[in-house]
């Protein structure tokens, strides 16, 4: 028999604050972090303002090492492990707690190589100026290292799993988790992720993608518009988000505080381009409906749903359609242009932007510092759709979420660079419940 599986434990190091509280204090009054990039002045950006790892975590030798990304990951792992465990919490934790880990790759580069980097003239030994780089920099750019850190830190010897699937990781890493505990491989597990491409070479590769806004004309407040008919770009973000992850009944027994639990996962590939998404949803859809049958819910059970949300021209369409089919379906399999009975359509990212291979973690830290308090986030900058979905705080969607004070089931979903699909469902355990 499959085992439940909770969340007992939440940290997070996000553009809008280092917890639950700040980012909800955040959201009501309507402040972002989003700002004109230092680097690339025409370039809006979502940073984590005035972050020193040391701050979260102490301080450590090793953490010269660590990427931004692999800092924010262990700060995140930090709280999540206290807030679950207490004062002391690392000695409290099952040595053979498991680590599920989404990341990206380490852009930048001329923080190490500040000069060109080329290849060696003929007879040359050296094509790389190495002057002043440390001994061991290249853990900097190894995929694993912030979960090498973060086990060394907080003790963490079980199954462990490193994801680099784009903006699908942080999702599948806790999708990967739940699966673990709920079929007995571990009983407690640490999931979520970390990244920053907020460097002259993360920037550079996205813009080079054309996937930027770029719209000249619109300020930094305004750049991020998910699903809006003049949306133009994603705006880069920072950040991580991680959670403890416990088979129901361990957490029961030591009288854990229950944030939620998770009820499927579901993850699929496109298998159609580098970047873009297959343009109808076709296949990541297969990633929701797989999480809806492991959940063994309807479309209908589905309160809410943190879309990807980009606000890029391509993923925002495709996304669309895909919801629309899903939730815009009769009892006889029709579908219906008027899905405004449907699940509120939620985009953490006109809040946060878009934090890469964190981005799950950090939508699912946003969701649980926001929904259970009876908050709904608007969609930021949602001025004009031709969508019939049921977006949070547009006005002609405005209606009862089926008589509920708040949303309580919760469908997540990330699509990342390469076809990457991630969808996952959570019951979240709000005030009262």
């Amino acid at each position: 028999m499959a085992r439940r599986v909770v969340i007992t434990g939440m940290g997070c190091v996000t553009p809008l604050g280092d917890s639950a509280d700040a980012i909800r204090q955040n959201v009501e009054a309507g402040r972002t972090a989003f700002r004109r990039s230092a680097i690339m002045p025409d370039v809006t950006e979502s940073p984590v303002p005035d972050f020193h790892c040391a701050d979260h975590a102490g301080r450590w030798k090793h953490a010269k090492y660590l990427s931004r990304g692999a800092q924010f990951a262990l700060a995140a792992a930090v709280h999540a492990l206290d807030d679950a465990f207490g004062p002391d919490s690392a000695n409290k934790l099952p040595v053979s707690a498991g680590l599920y880990l989404g990341t990206g790759p380490n852009l930048d580069i001329a923080a190490d190589f500040p000069r060109a980097v080329g290849m060696p003239d003929k007879g040359q030994t050296n094509g790389l100026d190495h002057e002043g780089l440390s001994a061991l920099w290249l853990l900097r750019y190894l995929p694993n290292t912030a979960a090498s850190a973060i086990a060394q830190r907080l003790g963490l010897h079980g199954e462990n799993t490193t994801l680099g699937t784009a903006c699908a990781a942080s999702l599948m890493a806790l999708g990967t988790a739940f699966r673990a505990i709920r079929n007995g491989y571990q009983d407690v597990a640490l999931a979520g992720g970390g990244d920053s491409r907020l460097s002259s070479g993360g920037l550079l590769g996205y813009r080079k993608a054309s996937a930027l806004c770029d719209n000249p004309d619109l300020s930094a407040n305004a750049a991020s518009r998910p699903f809006d008919a003049a949306r133009c770009g994603f705006v880069p973000a920072e950040g991580g988000a991680m959670f403890a992850l416990e088979e129901r009944e361990h957490a029961e027994r030591r009288g854990a505080r229950i944030l939620g639990e998770v009820l499927g996962y579901g993850n699929s590939l496109d298998g159609h381009a580098m970047t873009a998404p297959e343009p109808d949803g076709r296949f990541a859809e297969l990633a929701v409906r797989t999480a809806l049958r492991e959940a063994a819910l309807n479309p209908e059970d589905v309160d809410a749903v943190s879309a990807h949300g980009t606000s890029t021209p391509l993923n925002d369409a495709a996304e669309a359609r895909l919801l629309e089919r899903i939730f815009g379906q009769n009892a006889h399999g029709t579908a219906e242009r008027d899905t405004a009975q449907g699940p509120l359509i939620l985009a953490p990212k006109s809040w946060l932007g878009h934090g890469a291979a964190a981005c799950g973690a950090l939508e699912l830290a946003f969701c649980l510092a926001t929904l259970p308090h009876g908050m709904v986030p608007p969609v930021r900058n949602l001025a004009t759709t031709d969508s019939p979905l049921r977006f949070a705080g547009h006005a002609s969607r405005q209606t009862a979420c089926r008589e509920k004070r708040y949303p309580e089931t919760l469908l997540l979903q990330n699509f990342g660079f390469g076809g990457q699909n991630a969808a996952l469902l959570i019951r979240l355990a709000g005030e009262g419940r």
